[in-house]
């Protein structure tokens, strides 16, 4: 496991039974980078890769 799969594994073996909705996971990214701003570009990766990761040709 790398050092960044740590939450990962976490919010796994925590909530990984739970089921949520894609509105819920937006607005946790939304609050975290209100909370959080260094992190916007990363979160906003992050949510764009989701929106198109059914996409072959997927660009930044």
């Amino acid at each position: 496991m790398y050092h960044t799969d740590r939450g990962i594994e976490e919010l796994e073996k925590r909530r990984g039974e739970e089921e949520v909705t894609l509105a819920w996971l937006a607005d946790k990214l939304r609050s975290f980078v209100d909370a959080n701003p260094d992190f916007e570009t990363a979160v906003e990766r992050l949510a764009t890769y989701l929106a198109r990761d059914d996409e072959d040709d997927f660009e930044d």
